[in-house]
C-alpha cells in the first residue's frame, strides 16, 4: 500500500526534469538555427512547413504564423527558374525529394518580391529525413545568392552586347597568353581566313603561317618592338592568305597587357577585314585620277605625275616629250552617229594608244577626244629627242591609221598631235600643256593626221589670237561690221541678184593696221571663239533692213540677196525663230532672200536643222548649197532639203568642162540652180555661160563694194 504512493512520487520530478531539458535543447536548437547564415525550413512527409528559422522568414518574405503549415503547392509558393520562367511545382525542392528520395544541390530558385523586378535570388538545398527507409521529413536549406545572379546577368547582357557588335561588324576577336602560349582565335577569325576551327592548329604561329610573306619582316619587327617596349595600345595592317589563295587586307589592333614591371603578359585584340575599305579607297581613288570611260589617268593625276617627271628629267639631264592629240572630226562623228557611237571610238583608241607606246611612256585622257602622251629619256639633245619622239608619234600616227569597228559601221579616224620638248620643271605644267595644243592646233592647219613640233612662232600668233578675241568682241558689241555687196549676173549679162559681204569697219585700229578688214582675216577667229553667233545675226538684220528698202526701187527690188550662215548659226534651236521676227519686223520680202550654207554645215547635220530650214522655207526663204563639189557633199540629202541652188567656186570655174558639167545636170535633174563664182577673166565666163550656169559672179563682173555705192551703181537713180 505504501511503495505505490513513493514510487509516483519519485517518477514525476524525473519526468519534469527530462521535459525541461528538452525544452533548453530546443531553445539552443532553435537559437543555433536561427543563428545559422542560411535559411532553414523543416518539412513533414505530407510537404507541409513544420519550422523555418528567422533568416528563411527574412528571406522568403513571411511570418512564421503564416508559414507554419503550408503546402508545398504552387498556389502558396511561386517560385522561378533560373531563366527567370515561373518553376512547376514537381520541381519545387522539396517536392523533388519527397518525389525521387535524394537530395537536391545548389539549385538556383528566384522568389519575386512585391513588384516587378524585386526578385531575390537562392541557392537551394534539399534534404531527406529517413525513418526506417522512409521519407519522414525534408529539410530545405537556402542562402541569398541575389547579388551574385545580377552579376551574372550583368555579364550575360554584356556578352550578348559585345557577341551582337561582332556579330555584326568586321572585327575577329583572338587572344595570346604570352606565359603559357595559350592562343584564343575566335570563329569569326577563322571564318575571315576561310577556315573552320579545329581545321588548323590554333598555336601562336597560325596568323604568322597565313601572313602574305612580304609583310612577314615588316609585321615580325614591329611586334618584336612592340613587347620590348611599354607601349600597351597597338595597330598595324597587313594581308592574310585565305584558304582559297586570294589575299585578304587587314587591320590588328588591340591591347598588350604587362605586370608591375612592364613585362608583356598577354596580347589580345582584333582582327578587321579591311577587304571592303580598301576597295572603296581605290574607287575613290579611280574616280579621282582615272577616267571612267577609257580607263586612262585624268588631267589630275596627269598634272601631278608631270611634277616628278619634270624633276627626274632635271636630275638626268635627259630631255622628255610632251605630246597633245586631238581625235580629227570627232564632233562631226559625234554629232551624227550618237554618244555611244564617238563613246565606242574614245575607248577603241584607247586601247590602240596604249599597244603603240613603250612600257616607260605616259598616257593620260583630258576630256572629250584628247589624249596626252609624255615620254621620258629621249636623249640629251635636241635632235636626239625629237627624232626619238618623231618615232613615237609615227607609231601612233600608224597605230590609229585602220579604221575602227564601231558596231553597225566602220568608220576612219585620225589623229593631229602637237609635240613640245622639255628638260627640267623650269618651264611650268600649264605652259607645256598649252605649247603642245599650239603646236596641235598647227598639224590640224597643216592638213591633219600628222605631228608638229611647236615653236616660239607658234605662241606669238596665239597671242594675236588671242588679241583679235578680244578686239572682235568690242567690234561686234560696238557694231563695227558692215556691209558690201557683189553682185550676180545671169548668163545674158542682166544684174540678177547679190551677196552681201560682211567686212570690219575699225574706227580704233592703230598702229597703221588697216581699217577695213575683210572676212578672211576674222571670220576665222569668230567661228573659233562662237562670237559668229552674233556676228551672223548682225549681218542678217543688216541684211533685212537692206532688202527691206530695195523694195521700194524700182531695180534693186528685184534683186535677190545671199547671206552666208555658219553651222555654229545652224545649231542654235531659236536660229529660225529669230530669222523668222527678224523678217517680220524689218518688211523684208523673204522671197528675196537666200541663206547660204557651207557642205561642213550640212555634213554636221545639227539636230533640228531640216525642220527650221522647213520653217524658214515655208516663209519664202531659199536656201544654196555653198562650195559645191569642194568635199564630201550629202548628195542622198539633197532632196531631203529645201535648197534652190547649188554654189561653185573658183576650184570648178578654171576650165573643169566635164565636171562642171556634170554638176549642172545633176542641178537640172534636181530642178536646182546653178551659181558660179570666182569669175576671173572673160573667158571664164563663156565657159560658165557654156556649160549652163545661171548666175555669174567674180571680180570681172563687179568686186564687192559698200551698200551705198552698190546701189549707186544698181540702182534706180544710177547713172546711165
Amino acid at each position: 500500500m505504501h511503495k505505490k504512493p513513493k514510487l509516483r512520487m519519485h517518477t514525476e520530478p524525473q519526468r519534469d526534469t527530462r521535459h525541461r531539458a528538452t525544452e533548453v535543447i530546443q531553445r539552443r536548437f532553435d537559437d543555433l538555427l536561427d543563428q545559422l547564415p542560411a535559411g532553414i525550413v523543416v518539412h513533414d512527409a505530407d510537404g507541409r512547413v513544420l519550422a523555418a528559422n528567422r533568416l528563411a522568414l527574412h528571406l522568403l518574405g513571411r511570418d512564421q504564423d503564416a508559414v507554419l503549415g503550408l503546402p508545398a503547392h504552387a498556389a502558396t509558393w511561386r517560385f522561378l527558374r533560373a531563366d527567370g520562367s515561373p518553376m512547376p511545382q514537381e520541381d519545387y525542392p522539396v517536392n523533388r525529394v519527397l518525389r525521387d528520395g535524394g537530395k537536391v544541390s545548389d539549385l538556383v530558385v528566384g522568389v519575386p518580391g512585391a513588384t516587378p523586378g524585386d526578385t531575390r535570388w537562392m541557392l537551394a538545398g534539399a534534404y531527406p529525413e529517413v525513418e526506417q527507409e522512409r521519407v519522414r521529413g525534408v529539410v530545405v536549406s537556402f542562402t541569398d545568392c541575389t547579388a551574385l545572379k545580377l552579376a551574372e546577368q550583368s555579364l550575360q547582357k554584356s556578352e550578348q552586347r559585345l557577341q551582337l557588335v561582332l556579330r555584326g561588324s568586321t572585327d575577329a576577336p583572338w587572344d595570346w597568353d604570352l606565359v603559357s602560349g595559350e592562343t584564343y582565335y575566335s570563329e569569326r577569325w577563322w571564318e575571315l581566313v576561310g577556315w573552320r576551327p579545329g581545321e588548323l592548329e590554333p598555336d601562336p604561329s597560325a596568323w604568322l603561317r597565313l601572313m602574305h610573306p612580304d609583310d612577314q619582316p615588316r609585321v615580325t619587327a614591329f611586334l618584336a618592338e612592340l613587347l620590348a617596349t611599354e607601349r600597351q595600345g597597338y595597330a598595324i595592317e597587313f594581308r592574310l592568305r585565305h584558304r582559297d589563295g586570294h589575299d585578304v587586307p587587314v587591320l590588328a589592333r588591340g591591347y598588350v597587357l604587362r605586370d608591375d614591371t612592364g613585362r608583356a603578359l598577354r596580347v589580345s585584340g582584333t582582327t578587321t577585314d579591311l577587304t571592303e575599305r580598301k576597295d572603296a579607297e581605290r574607287r575613290i581613288y579611280e574616280l579621282a585620277f582615272f577616267d571612267h570611260l577609257t580607263g586612262l589617268p585624268n588631267r589630275r593625276f596627269l598634272v601631278e605625275e608631270l611634277g616628278k617627271i619634270l624633276a627626274r628629267s632635271g636630275r638626268s639631264r635627259q630631255l622628255g616629250a610632251l605630246m597633245f592629240l586631238d581625235l580629227d572630226n570627232f564632233k562631226l562623228l559625234n554629232d551624227t552617229m550618237g554618244h555611244d557611237v564617238g563613246d565606242m571610238l574614245l575607248r577603241q583608241v584607247a586601247a590602240r594608244l596604249r599597244g603603240a607606246l613603250r612600257d616607260a611612256d605616259h598616257l593620260a585622257r583630258l576630256g572629250g577626244d584628247e589624249f596626252v602622251v609624255v615620254l621620258e629619256n629621249l636623249g640629251t639633245t635636241a635632235p636626239e629627242a625629237v627624232a626619238e619622239a618623231q618615232r613615237v608619234g609615227r607609231r601612233i600616227l600608224d597605230a590609229l591609221a585602220p579604221p575602227f569597228d564601231l558596231g553597225a559601221c566602220r568608220c576612219a579616224s585620225t589623229p593631229s598631235i602637237g609635240a613640245t620638248l622639255f628638260d627640267d620643271n623650269r618651264t611650268g605644267i600649264d605652259t607645256l600643256l598649252r605649247q603642245a595644243d599650239l603646236a596641235m592646233y598647227r598639224a590640224k592647219a597643216d592638213g591633219r593626221n600628222t605631228l608638229r613640233f611647236f615653236d616660239p612662232g607658234m605662241q606669238e600668233a596665239a597671242a594675236r589670237q588671242a588679241l583679235l578675241d578680244g578686239q572682235l568682241r568690242d567690234g561686234v558689241a560696238r557694231r563695227q561690221f558692215v556691209l558690201h555687196c557683189q553682185p550676180q549676173f545671169a548668163r545674158d549679162g542682166r544684174l540678177a541678184g547679190a551677196e552681201a559681204l560682211v567686212r570690219w569697219q575699225r574706227d580704233d585700229a592703230g598702229d597703221g593696221a588697216p581699217a577695213l578688214l575683210g572676212a578672211g582675216e576674222f571670220i576665222g577667229q569668230a567661228e573659233a571663239s562662237g562670237l559668229i553667233v552674233p556676228l551672223g545675226m548682225q549681218v542678217l538684220e543688216d541684211s533685212c533692213r537692206l532688202l527691206a528698202r530695195w523694195a521700194a526701187d524700182p531695180w534693186l527690188g528685184a534683186l535677190r540677196l545671199s547671206v552666208n550662215v555658219s553651222a555654229r548659226q545652224l545649231r542654235e534651236p531659236g536660229f529660225a525663230d529669230a530669222l523668222a521676227d527678224l523678217l517680220a519686223d524689218s518688211g523684208a520680202p523673204a522671197h528675196r532672200l537666200t541663206l547660204e550654207l557651207s557642205e561642213d554645215a550640212l555634213a554636221a547635220n545639227p539636230p533640228g536643222l531640216a525642220p527650221r530650214m522647213a520653217r524658214l522655207a515655208e516663209l519664202g526663204v531659199q536656201f544654196a548649197l555653198d562650195g559645191f563639189g569642194s568635199g564630201a557633199s550629202p548628195l542622198a540629202r539633197l532632196r531631203r532639203w529645201p535648197f534652190a541652188a547649188l554654189k561653185i567656186g573658183s576650184q570648178l570655174t578654171g576650165g573643169d568642162r566635164p565636171l562642171v558639167e556634170a554638176i549642172v545636170a545633176l542641178a537640172r535633174k534636181l530642178r536646182l540652180g546653178i551659181v558660179a563664182e570666182g569669175v576671173e577673166d572673160e573667158a571664164q565666163r563663156i565657159f560658165l555661160a557654156e556649160c549652163g550656169c545661171d548666175l555669174l559672179q567674180g571680180y570681172l563682173l563687179g568686186r564687192p563694194v559698200p551698200v551705198a555705192e552698190f546701189e549707186r551703181l544698181y540702182g534706180a537713180g544710177r547713172q546711165p
